[in-house]
């Protein structure tokens, strides 16, 4: 049933998903984050980004500037390359070679083959670059570097090329999450998780591209890493970034006293929660600690329902330990990222209650690790209905995992034990939201209210979507205890992170006028202090959601009209009208209106189609928009905001929203052109009738005009990355350009 519900969305989204796959994307971000008050280098590994121009960060106090670009390498830039260097070498021994073909018209004159051959063996720094200036050797150094990095055949093209970026993060940059963009000349990417950290961090050497496995080969493509590279020492407390390539483990050693209590956090997939080719979906990482004879103390591979391990040690002893990180099946490539933080650290495992009441929120108790001298940071007073995200915060201002909170208008009362069976159920009275725990194995919650015949109730658990560890089991039955309803999982479309929608909803008409019973428990029969909940039993509250796919979008100025997918949610029955446009829409923009209707096809998601319209012709960065949404309900008008999302793919069949802090728009004039980096050198007009007259002598060595053409792009992008010099670049560049 889920197989098809998919396949059947993916159908449904196609007109989101068109608009997505010529748009930059961003595969994955490594290290992916840095501690406040440091300056850094990351790598970005990227599809369909040609020219990268600037970096977006979220939020305040960080900021990014592009480095480097690096492409993916043909068989020709390497041929390029190769005699590059070799001209290079030549003139540090004093015997350059095109400064002699510049000259003589004999030796300009070309095989049938093209340029001349030079063999592919790189000289050696030692007995080749002796007496040769700075700017060669920087030269020569970054030309090794990319022949280092270059594989003919990647085993993940998608993500084989990169940019890199330098970091900055302002001291009193605040902690969490953020996200990061790239910006190209004519586009914006979507966006990918950058994590602000507040301590000493240490990063391993960025993954060079993966070689494809063959079957019955799989050693060969194997990451072959240095002996010496395999075990870091580290210091806590500390946050160490890794990449984990096919077959992998990361070690990790450092010093502990007895009696410390730390915690050693992994974060993966919520850094890159779907990867497209990788089942189950995300990098799933496992984590071991063991002492000194190598006995394992502990292992983890996820918490609770969460594929991230996290491990609480006890220290037995004084001594040395190891962590160890890889892969639960020993897969890897280079968005296998992971950030792990080790150190006498708080960590909030749950709330409770889970939500209140806007206006009147409750106090909230917290369990977990390290909590002693920690303090929850609650919502706002004024917090809106809706989740919010809050954490602890200790005394040394260390800050603990983010935990959601939910805001809401019902009345709101707590569970009140016993209450485990229709005789002794608790009695509410409509409409209520009631915050609740599974008390033990075992453990069922029962309430009472009374209804009449006609009257539609419905009844939902909100627990997983808090990040509880409830698998609910809801059901409805009539004072004779004949079952109405019961429901296990119900999908939630709108909850992008979740791929087990364990949270159960029911939508009863009663029969009759009478007592009815809500039955709630675990499907596995789990409890504990930590199985909380919040359970609504009401009158149906009909409501609406909206996401806007992709994130993102660019606008070239000469088509002037841009059109984006909005997907609709609906709640609770809810079958009117919707209105959709621009919120507030800056100077410029403007945004035909459109109504959406119901699918017809109940809880399916519906998508409608927003046109917008610009009077600009370029806009110097991204322009932030916002989209909402109006309805009627009972004479009342209903508004939403549209909730930024991607449209991800996970394990080659799924797909999920996942939420976005904001839509960005690029409006570019698409006859502007690009200003290079670094501008080739003219050719001297000499140059260009010395070598004409020497090839009308040989008229065979002649080019189509698709190789003049792809030569002259790979000279002319090589020559701007910094790795030819002008000399260089005039003499081949020549060779191309005079077969036209």
């Amino acid at each position: 049933m889920m197989v098809w519900r998919y396949l059947w969305l993916a159908g449904a989204w196609t007109l989101a998903v068109q608009a997505q796959q010529s748009k930059p994307h961003i595969g994955f971000v490594y290290p992916a984050g840095g501690r406040q008050g440091t300056t850094f280098t990351i790598k970005v590994g990227r599809l369909n980004m040609q020219e990268v121009e600037r970096v977006l960060v979220t939020g305040t106090g960080v900021t990014g500037k592009v480095t480097g670009y690096f492409r993916k390498l043909e068989y020709m830039d390497m041929k390029l390359l190769d005699e590059q260097l070799h001209e290079l070498s030549r003139q540090a021994q004093g015997t350059p070679l095109l400064a002699a073909m510049a000259t003589t018209n004999d030796t300009m004159v070309m095989a049938a083959g093209g340029p001349i051959a030079m063999t592919n063996a790189a000289p050696t720094v030692s007995s080749a670059w002796v007496g040769a200036d700075e700017e060669t050797l920087q030269r020569v150094a970054r030309i090794q570097r990319r022949k280092c990095e270059y594989i003919d055949r990647p085993a993940y093209p998608a993500i084989a090329e990169f940019v890199e970026l330098e970091m900055t993060i302002a001291p009193d940059a605040e902690p969490g999450p953020r996200e990061i963009r790239l910006l190209t000349y004519q586009g914006v990417s979507d966006a990918l998780l950058f994590q602000v950290g507040q301590l000493p961090e240490y990063t391993r050497k960025p993954m060079i591209v993966d070689r494809p496995q063959i079957p019955g080969k799989e050693h060969l493509a194997l990451r072959k890493r240095p002996v010496r590279e395999i075990e870091q020492r580290i210091t806590p407390p500390c946050t160490v970034n890794g990449q984990i390539a096919s077959g992998e483990e990361n070690v990790y050693r450092f010093a502990a006293r007895k009696g410390q209590r730390l915690l050693i956090a992994a974060e993966a997939r919520c850094l890159i929660p779907f990867i497209a080719d990788a089942v189950p979906g995300w990098f799933q990482p496992t984590m071991a600690v063991y002492d000194a004879r190598g006995k394992r103390l502990a292992f983890s591979d996820g918490f609770r329902f969460k594929p991230d391990p996290v491990i609480f040690l006890e220290v037995p002893q004084d001594g040395e330990y190891t962590v160890a990180i890889t892969d639960s099946l020993y897969r890897g490539h280079e968005d296998f990222v992971y950030r792990v933080t080790i150190g006498e650290l708080p960590f909030v495992t749950s709330i409770f209650p889970l939500g209140g009441r806007e206006g009147a929120l409750p106090d909230i108790q917290m369990t977990g690790w390290k909590l002693e001298s920690a303090a929850l940071l609650r919502p706002a007073p004024d917090a809106k209905p809706g989740i919010h995200m809050i954490a602890a915060r200790d005394q040394r201002g260390h800050f603990s995992n983010r935990i959601p909170f939910a805001v809401d208008t019902l009345p709101e009362l707590f569970e009140r034990e016993p209450n485990n069976d229709s005789a002794h159920a608790q009695e509410v009275s409509l409409p209520v939201m009631v915050n609740g725990r599974i008390n033990h194995e075992g453990d069922g919650d029962v309430f009472r209210f009374t209804g009449r015949a006609g009257d539609t109730v419905v009844a939902e658990i909100q627990a997983r979507r808090l990040d509880s560890p409830v698998d609910s089991l809801l059901k409805i039955t009539d004072a004779k205890g004949h079952l109405l309803a019961l429901n296990d999982d119900c999908e939630d479309l709108g909850s992008g992170l979740n791929t087990h929608h364990a949270d159960s909803y029911l939508m009863v008409k009663l029969p009759s006028d009478g007592m009815y019973f809500v039955h709630l428990g675990d499907t596995a029969t789990h409890g504990g202090a930590e199985y909380t909940y919040r359970l609504r039993v009401s009158a149906p509250r009909p409501d609406f959601a909206l996401r806007v796919v992709p994130s993102s979008a660019s606008l070239s100025s000469l088509v002037a009209v841009s059109t984006n997918s909005i997907l609709v949610l609906r709640k609770d029955g809810f079958n009117g009208p919707i209105t959709v446009g621009l919120k507030d829409p800056p100077v410029g923009f403007s945004s035909e209106p459109c109504i959406s209707l119901p699918s017809g096809t109940p809880g399916s998601p519906e998508v409608a189609q927003i046109h917008l319209k610009t009077t600009l012709k370029e806009t110097p960065d991204p322009v932030r928009l916002v989209f909402e949404g109006r309805a009627l309900v009972d004479a009342q008008e209903l508004v939403h905001m549209a909730v930024p999302a991607e449209d991800r793919m996970q394990a080659f069949l799924w797909r999920h929203l996942l939420p976005a802090e904001e839509y960005r728009l690029l409006v570019f004039d698409p006859a502007k052109k690009r200003v290079p980096k670094r501008t080739p050198p003219p050719i001297p007009a000499a140059l260009l009738a010395k070598v004409k007259a020497a090839l009308a002598a040989n008229p065979a060595a002649r080019f189509g005009k698709e190789m003049i053409y792809y030569r002259s792009w790979v000279l002319n992008h090589l020559y701007e990355e910094g790795l030819l010099t002008d000399q260089f670049f005039r003499f081949f560049w020549v060779h191309g350009v005079i077969f036209h």
